[in-house]
């Protein structure tokens, strides 16, 4: 019982594929031309003044944090439980790709976020899962390190706040950019951490044998 309850599509691989649904359901909404097809969403724009928000952006927010938990939720569900699968680490790492890093690109095309924050990302992204299959190759697991960490909680609070158009903050005196903040500490997180990989692994990288 034990053995099949590993294998296959256990609870933290469903909720993985979860994740997945909702981060195309969240890039469908983004890159869809409502107006096209005559949907327009609701402006609460002139109920919050000069904030500008929509309900797109909301619908959007809501989605993305629920992803964002779920994250953290499959993970700890299968360490706790031993129930980590060749399926779940691979499905996974997809699923986080096809959140975070589509939602930057998409956020940056709107101009809502720098465009250095998706490129600086997407970037490490690349020289992190390079070291990783070069590590795996040789058969060194690489693990998670500090600031990676720390990138991933800031960049899923910053891009929350950055759908929300930075609420409550923004309504505070001339506006607090916490979403800013939170996405400055994610971007040099992200290269600090990539820094980290290649340190711990140079060895393994230079290593001919």
């Amino acid at each position: 019982m034990e053995k099949s309850e590993k294998k296959g599509m256990n609870l933290p691989n469903k909720i993985t594929c979860v994740r997945l649904v909702l981060s195309f359901l969240v890039l469908f909404i983004l890159c869809m031309n409502w107006n096209a097809i005559g949907v327009e969403w609701k402006d609460f724009s002139p109920i919050l003044g000069r904030v500008p928000l929509s309900l797109k952006y909301i619908v959007c927010g809501v989605l993305f944090l629920i992803a964002s938990i779920t994250d953290f939720l499959d993970g700890f569900i299968a360490r706790k439980f031993n129930m980590v699968t060749d399926f779940g680490k691979v499905m996974d790492a997809i699923a986080d790709k096809v959140l975070v890093n589509g939602v930057l690109i998409l956020l940056a095309c709107a101009d809502k976020i720098p465009v250095v924050v998706p490129v600086v990302i997407i970037t490490r992204d690349i020289i992190v899962d390079s070291i990783k299959m070069a590590s795996g190759n040789k058969g060194r697991v690489v693990a998670a390190s500090w600031a990676g960490k720390i990138k991933t909680i800031c960049m899923m609070i910053g891009v929350t706040l950055v759908f929300f158009s930075n609420l409550p903050f923004a309504l505070i005196g001339s506006g607090l950019a916490v979403d800013d903040f939170f996405l400055f500490i994610a971007t040099v997180m992200s290269v600090i951490s990539a820094c980290q990989y290649y340190w711990v692994n140079k060895d393994i990288l230079f290593n001919e044998k």
